[in-house]
């Protein structure tokens, strides 16, 4: 686990976008960031040049109930090859509902949302649920 106060990067990944997110352990919040095409490991490699993070977390794509599909696999070829590009440690976290939540909180401001922006709205909320389970762990 990372020290206290550190900084952690969260991943929707999805077959063309990745949506990304910043969260700070001291406070357990995020902010989503800009999402990436899911091929542009140079963009990946800027973001976390950036940000510094101590933490990587991906969000791990299961069904209903509890059981891996497709997506999962390849979520977690993608959370291994950041892990092993970039040397740091990746959390991988059960993103169950997150993008229908992410829908849910867009729908209530009542502006239209592009699929990116959607994306990295959902990787808020898979940092957001490991920085919570981090602080009571």
């Amino acid at each position: 686990m990372p020290e206290a106060e550190t900084t952690v990067l969260g991943f929707d990944y999805g077959k063309r976008w990745t949506g990304v997110a910043v969260g700070q352990t001291l406070t357990r919040q995020a902010t989503p960031l800009r999402a990436i095409r899911s091929d542009d490991w140079a963009s990946f490699g800027r973001l976390i040049a950036e940000w510094q993070p101590a933490r990587l977390v991906v969000g791990m794509p299961l069904n209903m109930r509890g059981e891996t599909q497709a997506m999962t696999a390849a979520a977690r070829r993608f959370g291994n090859r950041l892990s092993g590009r970039f040397g740091i440690a990746v959390d991988f976290v059960d993103e169950r509902l997150t993008t229908r939540e992410a829908w849910q909180l867009l729908e209530r401001d009542g502006e239209r949302r592009s699929k990116p922006e959607i994306d990295s709205l959902s990787a808020m909320l898979i940092t957001e649920s490991w920085l919570n389970d981090y602080a009571s762990g």
